[in-house]
């Protein structure tokens, strides 16, 4: 079997202390490498159409809300998994590219919603299948649909598990 980067890595921890377990290396080391490659990715395929994987999220978050592509800021955060400073800057920014809009709640003037223009929508529905299709590209090597599935399983479990004790 073709050995990848982080079987390197293990191999040269058990060379200087083999006493030391380096199996999470085998897990934790290729899934922050696969992330962090992915992302990468990612980023090239968005660049192209002036978006960034941030941007990317905010405006996906707000598209698969459905008509009419909206959400109150707090809603937005939550669902990003992001500080609400860090949610206002991403909306101000997308706002001066005129890819979202800041509305009035009409059911508290304190507070407003934010929603997708129809650029930003035009912008989703185009990016996304995109997207998709390069990613989709990516998996190739498991167009077997039960070894997808059983990847997809395995990846859920570790998610859960993390959510779980690291949240």
């Amino acid at each position: 079997m073709e050995q990848d980067k982080i079987d390197y890595i293990c191999k040269q921890w058990r060379q200087e202390s083999p006493q030391l377990d380096t199996s999470p290396l085998g897990i934790v080391g290729r899934v922050l490498r696969i992330a962090r490659l992915l992302e990468k990715h990612r980023e090239t395929v968005l660049v192209e159409y002036g978006l960034s994987v941030w941007s990317f999220d905010v405006v996906t978050t707000l598209r698969r809300q459905g008509k009419p592509y909206q959400l109150k800021p707090t809603e937005l955060y939550s669902l990003l998994m992001l500080s609400s400073g860090a949610t206002t800057n991403r909306i101000d920014r997308l706002e001066k590219d005129g890819i979202v809009t800041r509305l009035r709640d009409s059911d508290d003037r304190r507070s407003v919603i934010v929603q997708l223009t129809p650029k930003g929508l035009q912008l989703a529905n185009l990016v996304i299948p995109v997207l998709l299709k390069s990613e989709r590209d990516l998996l190739s090597q498991f167009a077997n649909p039960e070894e997808r599935e059983s990847f997809i399983t395995i990846l859920r479990q570790l998610l859960i598990s993390l959510d779980n004790n690291l949240e």
